[in-house]
């Protein structure tokens, strides 16, 4: 069938391209791949930007509380004032 040095030769440049192939990013991706980094990465990503809409919301919450109080406050001064003087109408 092959004669000569065709098989050796073959396996070689076979294995020199599969090692520039796997050294470069083809490479890296496969091995983090297989080891579950790729994924871990992106989920980190993911957690981030929710913990950064979280605390947006924390404070946006702590705003519309700070209002309410506020309000709240308005609201019992200006029944306070309505209790300290007589109303005309029912004398």
């Amino acid at each position: 069938m092959f004669h000569g040095p065709e098989v050796p030769m073959s396996i070689l440049f076979l294995c020199v391209g599969a090692v520039f192939v796997l050294r470069g990013p083809f490479g890296r991706a496969l091995a983090d791949r297989i080891a579950g980094r790729a994924r871990a990465g992106a989920e980190d990503q993911d957690v981030q930007e929710l913990r950064g809409e979280v605390d947006d919301l924390r404070h946006q919450l702590g705003e519309v509380q700070e209002r309410l109080d506020f309000a709240e406050r308005l609201l019992a001064r200006q029944d306070e004032r309505a209790g300290a003087f007589p109303k005309r109408g029912n004398e």
